[in-house]
């Protein structure tokens, strides 16, 4: 893996070393980053199911100011922290060992919140309706914030959810599918 665009453009990222995690190949993050922005002017993003901090460290290198980082996994967290520091990354990130659940709690007992949030949980083993809940919940979301769910082509996610649209929807190869929705603020009377 390596960082495609901006300012770290070519640099290696380091892979976790188990097989708990299932890496965001590289055809995936740059169609990604096609469709949210090329580029980023700033903004602060949540990144979910980390694994190796791959879809963050892009964010950065392509803009954004800070990103959060939340894995499970031991050896996830580790490989984060040593692609931040040798990237030279670590005063544009927080990292957390944590269940998904609990850090967005966390997070919003601390006020913080952000344009951006990408979800890649295990495929399958994760509801994505429960992880919208959440991030609204806690409040996490700032007006405009763009979700990116990556999921299998199985896992049928709605069009619209409470405060979510559904922007795009693509798949890549026979397994993986993106599907980004934007979050508006506003009363859902419904």
């Amino acid at each position: 893996m390596r960082v495609i665009a901006g300012s770290l453009k070519g640099h290696p990222i380091v892979a976790v070393s188990n097989q708990k995690t299932r890496p965001t190949t590289d055809k995936v993050k740059e169609a990604l980053f096609q469709i949210i922005g090329p580029f980023f002017d700033g903004g602060r993003a949540l990144d979910l199911f980390a694994g190796s901090g791959n879809l963050g460290i892009e964010g950065i290198s392509r803009g954004l100011e800070h990103v959060t980082f939340v894995d499970q996994q031991f050896h996830a967290i580790q490989t984060i922290k040593q692609n931040i520091k040798q990237l030279n990354l670590t005063q544009q990130c927080e990292v957390y060992r944590n269940d998904a659940f609990r850090a967005m709690k966390a997070a919003g007992k601390r006020g913080k919140t952000y344009h951006y949030v990408f979800l890649d949980p295990p495929y399958g083993k994760v509801s994505f309706d429960k992880l919208l809940k959440e991030l609204t919940e806690h409040e996490l979301l700032e007006d405009g914030c763009l979700i990116i769910c990556e999921h299998t082509q199985e896992e049928e996610l709605p069009d619209s959810f409470e405060r979510y649209t559904m922007l795009r929807r693509d798949d890549y190869g026979s397994l993986t599918q993106i599907t980004i929705y934007r979050y508006d603020e506003g009363d859902t009377d419904a």
